[in-house]
Parts: C-alpha cells; sequence; structure tokens
C-alpha cells in the first residue's frame, strides 16, 4: 500500500498513481473544471485566461494545464488562448502549433530513418551460375 499526503489539502490517502491528491480534491479540481468550461461557454467575450480564472475562482496556471492536456478548447471566435511551448504562436489547445507538431515529427523521423528509401538488392546474374565449369590440372 502507498500512502502519501495530498499536495492540496495535506490529507493522507492511498496513492494508486497519477497527480498526487486525494480523490476529495480531484473531485473539486473536477467540479472546478467543469465550471470553467461551462463559464468559457457562456462567455465567448471572455478576453483572457485571468479573467477566467477570476471569476471562476482557479488559478490560471491550472486552466493552462488544462488546455495543455487538451481537456479544455478554446472556439476559434474566441479570444481566449496560450502560446505554444516552441515558437510561441498563440494557440487554442495542446501544446504545440501544427507547425512545430509537423516539425517535431519530419524531425523523429529523420532520426528513426524512415523516410529513406531502402537501396535495391542486386540479383546475383544467374546466367554465370548456371554454367558448367572446369577445374584446371
Amino acid at each position: 500500500m502507498n500512502v502519501k499526503n495530498c499536495r492540496k489539502c495535506g490529507k493522507i490517502f492511498n496513492y494508486i498513481g497519477g497527480q498526487q491528491i486525494c480523490p476529495s480534491c480531484i473531485e473539486k479540481l473536477e467540479n472546478k473544471f467543469q465550471e470553467v468550461k461551462e463559464y468559457i461557454l457562456d462567455h465567448k467575450d471572455a478576453s483572457s485566461i485571468a479573467i477566467v480564472a477570476e471569476a471562476c475562482d482557479v488559478d490560471p496556471n491550472q486552466i493552462k494545464q488544462w488546455v495543455r492536456e487538451e481537456r479544455l478548447t478554446f472556439g476559434e471566435g474566441s479570444a481566449l488562448g496560450i502560446e505554444c511551448e516552441s515558437c510561441g504562436t498563440p494557440i487554442k489547445t495542446g501544446r504545440f502549433c501544427e507547425k512545430c507538431k509537423n516539425d517535431m515529427t519530419r524531425g523523429l523521423i529523420d532520426a528513426a530513418g524512415l523516410n529513406k528509401k531502402p537501396e535495391p538488392v542486386q540479383k546475383p546474374d544467374r546466367r554465370d551460375s548456371a554454367r558448367m565449369r572446369f577445374l584446371d590440372r
């Protein structure tokens, strides 16, 4: 049995995996997530994450984490967004913009050698192997 202290409230709980917070804090956090999600749907004109965080009494970093985990997505018409971790371009969800995702994918493919065409294997000339050979004495 793996027992830990909750990082939010300090209560001791049986740790199974994932975040190191107790089940009651996970439930509270999930309720806050639903509240933030509803607020964003109802207030499409919200201009920043700070305003949403203040209205819902949530840490702005927690909202950014939900967006990076792709649990929360801002609509295309929304002014809300976060920055790509690689280039800083504004994005609506995830960690990276499409350009950086494509660059990373290409880099991984190149590193793994998956884009190289296999060299053609030369087949032995069967005409020479079918001939009769004589040994000199």
